[in-house]
């Protein structure tokens, strides 16, 4: 008996041999200099048995879309005719030495093991390796491995454990492929040929048009849009102090502020005319602050550029490479809740050896663990993201994995531990017709936060004691004037938070696609200060999105409206609730009309970049 086994890439089809060889591991070189073949035995018992093995690898997706040769020129092929024209799938040119490794050692194989990543992703990354081992041996059994980390004892299970290929799963990424290829060719030629025939700065220049990139730009375009269009206003508030006890009492007014200075001080002349304020109420409760919910793909890519000053994308790149060294679970994942069965203890006790977080997780081990908060999300897949060993700073690459691998493990042992415990105090004053407030906050019990410097909740300190009914002269009271603040621009988590909202992009490509927008010149990342970097539009980036934005489709390309939809009816497809075909043949006839629309009302992207490649032409 004999079986190949591919995975996604050489560095799990390496860990994995590793286990599954137990140490008599041979290595056999390719065409390839990046990917090995390993040859090992393995009993993976039921129908199988023991086996002669031989695991090999991708490197991502073998396949690639093309028109016919005929379709190749922009500027005699009209773009509308690629709305149906045949497309071929064929090997890319730089997989066709993996694809013949495949075939060749498919040859003889009884069984084709498939070890890619338990996503949609992989499912269909799995069905193009299975295309490509059966053009060699029609024969050839395929079987699918079902895991999440590169854990020992976890990899033997699912060796064991072999499922089907997901069929359904496999169409919804090979619609999604077929659908942004078709689209992404028929606008990119559309504008590109019509910008670059009526302005000379653009000649040189492709615009790419992508349907998830153009919301992603239009996210940042309107919150520049926002920044533009701010106005400063002054305003007014009263200002009531209390000082008693030895502390200054600064209570807040109810009503906030008034836009209006007349205003302000008929207020403060019923509060004058009151003479006393009055303590109508005194309200003491338990306050908690939340532990957090396990990780997700969106939040660890949220966090990145938050706390690590890292790019989301960068993020996710140091935890997949911490994932196949074996010190963190698969970190693509829509799941924040773990699951009842999972051994979190096992994985706790893996960690008391650090010196960082030791004494911690020996506590949480001694009676102070606590179930995990359970998050709306479960991609049925993968857990949350968690440790799998402990591995210390000084055995990682770079102090950026260091970084990546201590957030997701103060992570989790956050999710195991207490919410933070306090006491707070509300007193609630009323001066006239005027009301006023003040809350005081003493922690008593830090719990979670102890191992998690990622969230702060800081005690503004006990309040002197207030008694209802008790009347007293302010220290203070007066009018206050400032002046309203200008909104920021897009910073990386909160892009990452707008894309997750509107359903642009899945959990593992929402990086990739703000890599793009920048890559294509549509967004510029700058440094704000300190450390926090924010994303502005560029000139051509503005003119595209307010030139899409004057067309007047009913759903603008650069509003995520189009794309979310799109992005629900895949996962319809991959549980088996849509047809493939009848999805894409539904999303084709909605983007033919706002093709004819846009390629009608031209004249109005071009108006928008005569208005403002002005500055572009100018740099």
């Amino acid at each position: 008996m004999r079986v190949l086994c591919v995975a996604e890439k050489n560095s799990i089809a390496k860990s994995v041999a590793s286990i599954l060889g137990g140490g008599q591991v041979k290595r056999r070189d390719t065409k390839s200099k990046y990917i090995k073949n390993y040859d090992f035995t393995f009993d993976f018992g039921g129908y199988i048995g023991s086996a002669q093995v031989t695991m090999t690898s991708v490197s991502g997706h073998l396949t690639e879309a093309s028109f016919p040769s005929e379709y190749n020129s922009w500027s005699s092929v009209p773009q509308d005719i690629l709305f149906d024209a045949r497309i071929i799938t064929s090997v890319s040119k730089n997989a066709n030495v993996l694809a013949d490794n495949i075939k060749k050692e498919a040859r003889n194989a009884t069984y084709l093991y498939i070890w890619t990543d338990c996503d949609r992703e992989g499912e269909h990354i799995g069905m193009e390796i299975t295309n490509v081992a059966r053009t060699s041996n029609p024969q050839i059994r395929v079987i699918r491995a079902d895991f999440n980390n590169l854990e020992r004892r976890h990899i033997i299970q699912a060796s064991k454990r072999p499922r089907e290929l997901s069929k359904d799963a496999a169409d919804a990424v090979s619609a999604r492929i077929e659908l942004d290829f078709r689209l992404g060719a028929i606008f990119t030629r559309l504008q590109t040929l019509q910008l670059q025939r009526a302005f000379e700065i653009l000649q040189s220049k492709v615009i790419s048009y992508g349907p998830c990139q153009f919301p992603t730009l239009g996210f940042v375009v309107d919150r520049w849009q926002r920044v533009e269009d701010f106005v400063p206003e002054n305003f007014w508030f009263l200002k009531l102090v209390d000082k008693r006890e030895r502390q200054t009492v600064n209570f807040t007014w109810k009503r906030n502020r008034v836009y209006d200075r007349l205003a302000a001080i008929l207020f403060l002349e019923n509060c004058l005319d009151a003479k006393v304020a009055k303590v109508v109420k005194v309200n003491q409760k338990p306050a908690r602050r939340y532990k957090p919910l396990p990780l997700s793909t969106v939040e660890l890519t949220k966090m990145g550029p938050k706390y690590l000053r890292l790019s989301s994308k960068k993020t996710l790149e140091l935890a997949e490479s911490l994932y196949t060294n074996g010190f963190v679970s698969y970190p693509r994942t829509e799941t924040d809740q773990f699951d009842s069965g999972m051994d979190l203890h096992g994985i706790i006790g893996k960690l008391t050896v650090s010196e960082d977080w030791g004494p911690f997780a020996q506590g949480l081990l001694d009676g102070n663990f606590r179930i995990p908060r359970k998050g709306k999300h479960n991609d049925r897949a993968h857990p949350p993201i968690h440790p799998i060993n402990f591995v210390h700073r000084s055995a990682l690459q770079s102090q950026d994995h260091w970084k990546v691998y201590e957030l997701i493990t103060r992570r989790f042992l956050a999710c195991c531990s207490e919410n933070a415990i306090g006491a707070e105090t509300i007193v609630e004053l009323q001066m006239g017709d005027e009301s006023f407030s003040q809350k005081g906050l003493v922690i008593i019990e830090r719990n979670y936060l102890d191992v998690y410097p990622y969230d702060k909740w800081t005690g503004t300190g006990q309040l002197p004691a207030y008694q209802v009914g008790e009347e007293f002269v302010p220290s203070m009271l007066n009018i206050t004037d400032s002046v309203t603040t200008s909104p920021s621009y897009l910073t990386e988590p909160e892009l990452i938070a707008l894309m997750d909202a509107n359903g642009i992009g899945t959990d593992a490509t929402m990086a990739d696609h703000i890599e793009k927008v920048q890559e294509r010149e549509y967004v510029i990342k700058r440094k704000k200060r300190g450390a926090a970097t924010e994303f502005v539009p560029s000139s051509l980036g503005i003119a595209l999105a307010k030139g899409y934005d004057e067309i007047g489709l009913e759903w603008s390309l650069t509003k995520p409206f189009l794309r979310k939809e799109m992005e629900v009816q895949l996962k319809n497809i991959e549980t088996g609730h849509l047809d493939r075909d009848a999805l894409v043949h539904m999303t084709l006839t909605q983007f033919r009309d706002v093709f004819h629309l846009t390629k009608q009302r031209f004249d109005c992207l071009k108006n928008s970049c005569r208005l403002y490649l002005i500055e572009l032409n100018e740099s």
